[in-house]
């Protein structure tokens, strides 16, 4: 496809001209201005805070802009409300969830509907079926959203977005939760998206899928576009110069300068083995129709170790990671903290303990997004002293502890009263760290922590992780990114089909080792 810009032939279907939003202390976007055309995918990258959320929200209604306009088919346009946006035939996925969770994915994908219009029943399965089978899913139409997987989850809300955008697609942090073939198909359906003529604005950290995706490549720091890289332009540069030159762009300088490595990968850890510290004998965990059955888990973890829990998303790692943490309960088996069963236990208890959990849902689960910063770093310490004495919160104590946490985590805010849902994704999520990681405590277990992150703050999530370890923590990292398997595990463990296939050393041969075991559905002895 030639780049439109380049031809001068086509008019843009959307322009912004000159766009500026402001917040309290804060320059979201700073006379922001390109186009999207139709039939063509145009990345947005950018650091967490680097505007792209905010200039989302202005193109799906949910803000208007303090500066400048956004031009619609050559007709200026104010999108006062997502239901114009969606009128227009601009539809939205965003990084974190808007759908129910107590609701079936039908009913999700009816969110929204006129009240009084009889729903056509058939007219939405046939609906449903056919975008899924466009994506090549396999998704349980009548079970409730919140049983299925953060990365099931995610796949409704691409389903619900093209079932009402027409025109304009735009997918933020699409493939977060998403595993290597789920990103295949979706890639697959935004080709197909784009071939009929759709324009689809994605937001991504990854570079190689914004190589892979992109027609046109822009580029946000400090909410100022610093740069837009065309398909023709890129031609003449292999993938490592261009990702040279896009990292240069979001940071002005390599992202090795700004933080030190977090290790080499198989680098040898000049440590002797610690004691055992986190345990399970045998762990089962009751399945349900969108969650395959825990069974038989046995694991041990010692002082100081990285234990990684690879696999495709939906093998039952999320519920691994709740009953470990006291959210979900065990049918079978034992849960022992240096030696003493905790199965029994429920979350504050094996808090106490010092045993850790840090969500892959940083909003929905991790934080209540309306409450301030430094109450959310005390959730789990509410009634405590010395922040609470007889039931009565302490401000002075309260603040003081907050703002200490904000300044050793660089948790970007403009005060500790700051809501936390008003805080980008990689603000949010040194948040959580601090909370979890505070106090010294024995066994932390990580899940997905660094998905939906940019580059720098992904960097520094990946040495706050290595640096907790190294001072004797027990670790359990999940993720569904191998690359960070591989960089900060000691060993590594499988799961498939909600069973452990192998547990393997973190030496020159686990990627292939890895990468074959998660395309096994047999578990191994």
């Amino acid at each position: 496809m030639k780049d439109p810009q380049s031809t001068g032939t086509p008019a843009p279907l959307v322009a912004l001209e000159t766009i500026s939003k402001r917040f309290p202390g804060v320059i979201a976007n700073n006379r922001i201005s390109f186009a999207l055309y139709a039939g063509e995918v145009h990345v947005l990258l950018g650091e967490n805070g680097a505007g792209k959320s905010t200039l989302i929200s202005l193109l799906s209604g949910l803000q208007q802009p303090d500066e400048g306009k956004i031009v619609f088919d050559g007709r200026p346009v104010r999108l006062r409300s997502p239901r114009q946006a969606l009128r227009l035939g601009i539809g939205s996925v965003y990084q974190h969830s808007s759908l129910a969770p107590s609701l079936s994915v039908l009913e999700n994908l009816c969110l929204g509907a006129p009240w009084w219009r009889p729903l056509n029943k058939k007219s939405i399965r046939d609906a449903f079926r056919s975008i899924s089978g466009q994506l090549q899913l396999s998704l349980a139409e009548d079970a409730p959203l919140g049983c299925l997987s953060l990365g099931e989850q995610q796949m409704v809300e691409i389903i619900k977005a093209l079932w009402l955008g027409r025109r304009l697609l735009i997918l933020d942090e699409a493939t977060s939760l998403l595993p290597p073939e789920g990103i295949e198909k979706l890639q697959r359906a935004v080709l197909q998206l784009k071939n009929s003529g759709t324009a689809v604005l994605f937001i991504t950290h990854k570079l190689t899928e914004a190589l892979a995706f992109g027609d046109r490549i822009s580029v946000l720091r400090s909410g100022r576009l610093v740069g837009t890289l065309h398909r023709a332009g890129r031609r003449c540069l292999d993938n490592e110069e261009m990702k040279h030159r896009i990292i240069t762009m979001m940071f002005g300088e390599e992202p090795a300068e700004q933080e030190p490595a977090t290790r080499h990968l198989w680098a040898p850890r000049q440590r002797s083995a610690g004691r055992l510290v986190l345990q399970t004998d045998g762990l089962g965990i009751a399945g349900s129709a969108a969650e395959p059955e825990v069974r038989g888990v046995s694991l041990s973890l010692a002082a100081g170790e990285v234990l990684g829990i690879a696999g495709v998303e939906g093998n039952g790692q999320k519920q691994l990671a709740e009953a470990l943490a006291g959210q979900r309960p065990v049918s079978a088996g034992l849960i022992l903290l240096e030696g003493e069963e905790i199965q029994a236990l429920d979350v504050a208890a094996r808090q106490r303990r010092g045993l850790r959990y840090i969500t892959d849902d940083r909003l929905g689960e991790g934080t209540i997004a309306a409450l301030p910063i430094e109450i959310n770093l005390l959730l789990k310490r509410i009634g405590e002293p010395p922040f609470w004495r007889h039931g009565v919160a302490q401000p002075k104590a309260i603040e003081r502890h907050a703002r200490d946490l904000i300044r050793r985590y660089d948790i970007r805010t403009p005060n500790a009263a700051t809501a936390i849902g008003r805080l980008s994704g990689g603000n949010i999520q040194k948040a959580l760290l601090a909370r979890e990681l505070e106090g010294q405590p024995k066994a932390v277990i990580y899940n997905k922590p660094t998905h939906g992150l940019d580059l720098h703050n992904a960097q520094r999530a990946r040495a706050a992780i290595a640096a907790q370890a190294q001072k004797g923590t027990a670790t359990l990292l999940i993720s569904t990114d191998l690359d960070e398997i591989l960089e900060l595990s000691d060993r590594i463990a499988v799961m498939s089909a909600g069973a452990l296939a192998a547990v393997v050393a973190n030496d020159e041969n686990a990627r292939a080792r890895v990468a074959r075991l998660m395309t096994d559905s047999s578990p191994q002895t």
